[in-house]
């Protein structure tokens, strides 16, 4: 430490221990100091620029929405310690009520959740459980659905952009009836499991890019969805708002879930916010 201050001073930086005659003394000139604080000024201002710029681009904490405080209203959706939903029939076979569980109530009917947070780019994990023909479906973006329908046994050239796993069709009322619904895209394999059991999505998607101008550059994507740890999407392009979502097309949106078509119930719902290329 005292070799370091004595180099700034400018001081003599090593001084021996010899008697006068015999010592050695290593002197740093004022001009060499000066020489140098051009530089050490210029590192200091890179290395506090580089710090500031990853703290720029550090991602937002991620939002965690199996809570009722997660949303803008809530309607009928409760918190459970334990729910069952039947294999049978399209309901609740019993709730425990507590803090562990999302689900839209007890008669699986209410209103559609919207997010108070929102994303661009996301990782999303999910957990969630139907009964027996239940349905809802999570819009990324309160935008671009990935449908959750009981599909389970249903053969694999038999699904289509309305079952589970599906990115759900766009619509167009202005189209011939027949026609009105267009694109979609189906599960590559149907990995749905039997209702009443816990099923899993994990989603890579990216948001839709836009210029300086606001207008819409590159389409979203879900770069890869898995069911039930299947792959069931790779590299699928959204060209527009499916069925259901908000019409316009933004760089951030909520998360939104149905709540209106089914009994539902989460017990994860995790958004992780990403940057991709």
């Amino acid at each position: 430490m005292e070799f370091f201050h004595n180099f700034v001073r400018g001081e003599p930086a090593i001084k021996s221990s010899l008697s006068p005659s015999r010592q050695l003394t290593v002197k740093w000139k004022p001009t060499n100091l000066a020489l140098m604080n051009p530089l050490f000024r210029l590192l200091l201002a890179a290395t506090l620029l580089a710090a500031a710029t990853a703290r720029s681009e550090t991602p937002p904490e991620p939002l965690h929405l199996a809570d009722l405080t997660a949303w803008t209203e809530t309607g009928a959706w409760a918190m459970a310690n334990e729910i069952h939903g039947s294999s049978q029939e399209k309901k609740w076979k019993s709730v425990t009520p507590g803090k562990a569980i999302l689900y839209n109530g007890p008669e699986g009917k209410t209103i559609n959740l919207a997010s108070k947070g929102t994303h661009g780019d996301v990782e999303v994990e999910v957990e969630f459980m139907i009964p027996k023909s239940s349905n809802s479906g999570i819009y990324l973006m309160g935008r671009y659905e990935l449908q959750i329908l009981d599909s389970y046994g249903k053969a694999d050239n038999a699904i289509s952009v309305h079952d589970g796993g599906a990115l759900y069709e766009r619509w167009d009322d202005s189209k011939p009836d027949g026609s009105k619904g267009f694109e979609g895209t189906p599960p590559s394999t149907n990995a749905s499991s039997a209702p009443g059991t816990w099923q899993t999505y994990k989603i890579l998607f990216r948001a839709p890019r836009f210029d300086a101008a606001g207008k819409k550059t590159e389409n979203a994507r879900f770069i890869r969805v898995e069911h039930n740890g299947v792959v069931i999407h790779e590299d699928a392009e959204v060209t527009g708002p499916t069925r259901g979502g908000a019409a316009d097309e933004v760089a951030s949106g909520p998360v939104v879930v149905q709540g209106d078509h089914g009994p539902v119930a989460f017990r994860k719902l995790i958004v992780r916010h990403t940057k991709f290329k």
